[in-house]
């Protein structure tokens, strides 16, 4: 008997890590009018010249008026960002899928659109869905890098606005679970957001995988624990995506993108030890971390690894006096890892642990799974037992996020 005739059939999935393209109206609608001309809005204009080396994406716009193809660009200060095939692929074969400047007209219009999201998430066998931003980034970079902080916190909350009350709106019905953002640069200013965001029911908040990266202080430090501890009293999961550093990794500064696309883990494990080996988990008890598209695979070894450091070198490796216990049992309370394509992570689920692993279809990505989420499912997980599988797909989403028990985000409370 095949792997794919000893099991159920996959229950609607919970995607915790999908992505949205932001209308070119969001921060046009919300922000004072003195601002409209620096904050985002998008333009449409040629491109004079892109690449995507060492991890560093450099996109050059053109002069009106200049050859090359058109697209559509955020401007936001000095920034100049156009929107691009690898930010919506969907309905793309992989031979088409470039880096190249596009225009709203030519993406999936779920990408930006609730409706049309909500269709294609029934297609994919998708109940419910958490966005990660766009123009922002993963976790809100663009504002951080921003002169204007004033402007850059406007930004954020804007965005958070417009992620509660329209893309996670009444017409989404639930199905559109909110993630918000921060402003990095602040801790204190980030704890007021979380606590403003957890009144109205959100419980995701977006963060750094490697806040030095940015410039900002590492989680080993007592800086953010204004924020952790707003996280921890609300419930507010912080969720990281890869890439959430602004430093994809990579090898050198001529290797090609596909060197980076087959290391993206790799961010999510450096992360997950500074984690586990800084103390955070054991001062701010509730506190929840995800590592979203990170895959899974390569997490029990180095939780093994975590664990022998922790036992023989604890006195010296300057963690002695802040974890108390071994690394792979804070894991198992406090850490979540998402995948949508990790064959081999799933056969070596009993080292990770059923509880801790999220299933993800990273819509409208290049790598995602979509139109196939459900066959790809399937396929990976037919050697589990159903209720092993009810939980990956969705089960440990409804208790991590506070859903309700059909898997829905009940709104603005």
């Amino acid at each position: 008997m095949s792997a794919m005739e000893t099991t159920t059939a996959l229950p609607k999935i919970i995607s915790v890590d999908d992505h949205t393209v932001e209308p070119s109206d969001v921060w046009q609608n919300r922000l004072p009018k003195k601002y409209l001309d620096t904050g985002p809005r998008i333009v449409r204009a040629p491109l004079k010249e892109i690449s995507f080396l060492g991890g560093r994406f450099k996109p050059v716009m053109g002069a009106p008026g200049d050859d090359g193809p058109l697209g559509d660009w955020w401007l936001y200060e000095g920034l100049q960002r156009p929107l691009t095939r690898l930010d919506t692929a969907v309905g793309y074969s992989r031979d088409e899928i470039k880096l190249e400047v596009i225009t709203y007209e030519q993406m999936r219009p779920g990408s930006y659109d609730v409706p049309q999201r909500l269709a294609d998430m029934d297609v994919n066998h998708v109940q419910s869905a958490v966005c990660f931003p766009t123009f922002p980034r993963f976790c809100g970079q663009t504002f951080t890098e921003a002169k204007d902080h004033e402007l850059g916190l406007l930004c954020v909350q804007a965005y958070n606005d417009w992620m509660v009350e329209e893309w996670c709106g009444p017409d989404a019905q639930g199905r559109l679970i909110p993630l918000t953002l921060i402003p990095l640069w602040d801790a204190e200013l980030a704890a007021a957001e979380v606590r403003r965001n957890a009144a109205r029911g959100v419980r995701a908040v977006a963060f750094s995988e490697i806040p030095p990266h940015l410039g900002l202080p590492s989680v080993h430090s007592d800086d953010w624990d204004p924020f952790l501890a707003a996280c921890d009293e609300t419930g507010t999961v912080i969720s990281m995506h890869i890439g959430s550093s602004s430093r994809m990794p990579s090898t050198s500064a001529d290797a090609p993108p596909a060197v980076g696309s087959t290391i993206t883990f790799a961010n999510c494990c450096f992360s997950m030890v500074d984690w586990l080996m800084s103390g955070k988990f054991e001062r701010f008890p509730n506190l929840k971390v995800m590592y979203a598209e990170g895959q899974i695979g390569w997490i029990p070894y180095i939780l093994e690894r975590a664990d022998v450091v922790w036992e023989e070198n604890r006195g010296w490796g300057g963690v002695a006096d802040k974890v108390h216990r071994p690394p792979s049992e804070i894991f198992t309370e406090h850490v979540y890892g998402c995948f949508f394509d990790d064959a081999f992570g799933l056969k070596n689920l009993d080292a990770i642990g059923v509880g801790n692993v999220l299933y993800e279809t990273d819509y409208p990505h290049s790598d995602s799974t979509w139109p196939k989420s459900r066959e790809v499912g399937e396929a990976q997980m037919g050697h589990l037992d159903a209720d092993v599988v009810e939980r990956i797909v969705r089960g440990n989403a409804i208790d991590l996020l506070g859903l309700t028990p059909d898997g829905l985000w009940g709104g603005p409370k």
